[in-house]
């Protein structure tokens, strides 16, 4: 059984996501197994506010060449999760301002 956090495992701190915070909406990576439901639930549970919406992307590896060899960085999964309006911030993101 997965616990949230197992489901939620960093924050992502890009400027288009800093964009968001003050429309309380967070970025978060998450576990490639996870679904939206899950993702409500952990963040629900971590951070103690209420989500209106989840938005999910997977995102491939880029290719990456040494040489002659050639590999790809990790796939990673982000969930974009909306509060809803009468929910108070994440603090964590709240800092970062």
């Amino acid at each position: 059984m997965k616990t949230a956090h197992d489901v939620i495992i960093r924050p992502v701190l890009s400027e288009k996501s800093m964009d968001g915070i003050e429309d309380k909406v967070y970025t978060f990576e998450v576990a490639k197994t996870a679904n939206k439901t899950e993702i409500r639930q952990a963040v629900e549970e971590v951070f103690d506010v209420k989500v209106a919406k989840v938005n999910t992307l997977r995102t491939l590896g880029k290719i990456k060449r040494q040489g002659r060899t050639s590999g790809r960085t990790p796939e990673v999964k982000k969930a974009i999760v909306t509060l809803k309006a009468g929910s108070k911030g994440i603090e964590f993101f709240d800092s970062m301002r």
